[in-house]
């Protein structure tokens, strides 16, 4: 195989001149992404993390993360960013805050344009994660920012002594519900299903906080307000009955959709988006892989995104070994 440079034609005569040579070139600087520069920095490859606008992904949103091994007390999640991301620039990696806006894997090395700049990259690890989904109901969107959030870690602080509903019935739903009993007065945990999707010892603290309520089998129809949240339509999935609820705020965690729209029809996906990798973390495309929540719909963790990080590094070292003979042509 032959590696081609003719990528860099569609590049304009400014872009050219911002244009750079990275063996491993990183999307995203979660769990994931920063586990990955740290792998591929200790074997002498200088890999160049694009963080996005914000260091850590989720994580970073967590107040504290209580299963990540080596911390028997937990740790903050942007406590542990950081941590990660000075380990990986201790051994040479470098973090870029720019996003990535358009790529073309169609050869080798990999073009991949930035907002400042443009990469060439011999290989690629996608570790762009996932973002939260919404309900799409009406008053949602317009009212985002005005007491609908989907961090409770960011905005919790604004619901002091307020009445406060939190939509899901997973491990997110519940751990921001705990931390929000911090500020507000109540916390009503609606769930469309009648039992709860969280581990057991998250049920067992929220069940037990005095500040948490729940409602079963319903679901958030409308958000109703006009500066801020006011009330809630609910409507029970079983009797189809419609009631208004008073509230000050929504918190929404109801699960999340991978970053993965800027590799359709380039990198193999399955019907939810996620990237599709063999247990080598390799994607479709030979020296593409990728690692975390972006190709991972099952167990969506900090420990299993930084280790599935670990093993796209080691690969892509790998490849990058098994294909150093190849001659750059132009």
């Amino acid at each position: 195989m032959k590696i081609s440079l003719s990528g860099i034609s569609s590049l304009s005569s400014a872009e050219d001149s911002k244009i750079e040579r990275v063996k491993i070139l990183i999307l995203g600087s979660g769990p994931a992404g920063l586990a990955a520069a740290l792998y591929a920095a200790r074997a002498d490859t200088n890999p160049v993390v694009l963080a996005g606008m914000e260091l850590g992904g989720q994580v970073s949103l967590t107040y504290t993360v209580e299963n990540y091994p080596g911390f028997p007390d937990g740790i903050g999640g942007q406590e542990l960013v950081e941590l990660f991301q000075k380990q990986a620039e201790r051994f040479g990696a470098r973090i870029d805050f720019d996003l990535a806006t358009e790529v073309n894997l169609s050869e080798r090395p990999f073009l991949v344009k930035a907002y400042s700049k443009s990469y060439l990259a011999d290989t690629l690890i996608v570790a762009t994660g996932a973002t939260p989904n919404h309900l799409n109901v009406p008053g949602e969107k317009e009212l985002t920012g005005k007491g609908v959030s989907y961090c409770a870690t960011c905005d919790g602080w604004f619901f002091k002594d307020k009445d406060v509903l939190v939509v899901g019935g997973g491990d997110s739903a519940l751990e921001e519900s705990i931390f929000l009993t911090r500020y507000a007065k109540s916390v009503t945990v609606v769930h469309r299903r009648d039992t709860l999707r969280a581990g057991a010892i998250l049920q067992k603290r929220a069940k037990e906080e005095p500040k948490i309520s729940f409602i079963y089998n319903t679901v958030v129809t409308e958000i109703i307000g006009e500066e801020a949240v006011r009330q809630v339509r609910l409507k029970n999935v079983q009797s189809g009955e419609e009631w208004l609820k008073d509230t000050d705020g929504v918190f929404i965690f109801i699960g999340h959709s991978p970053n993965t729209q800027l590799f359709e029809g380039q990198l193999e996906m399955d019907a939810a988006h996620y990237l599709v990798i063999d247990h080598l973390m390799q994607t479709n495309v030979p020296g593409v892989f990728a690692a975390g929540e972006a190709a991972d719909p099952h167990f969506r963790q900090v420990i299993t995104s930084a280790g599935m990080g670990a093993a796209a590094a080691m690969r892509a070292i790998h490849y990058l070994q098994e294909h150093s003979a190849e001659k750059v042509s132009a």
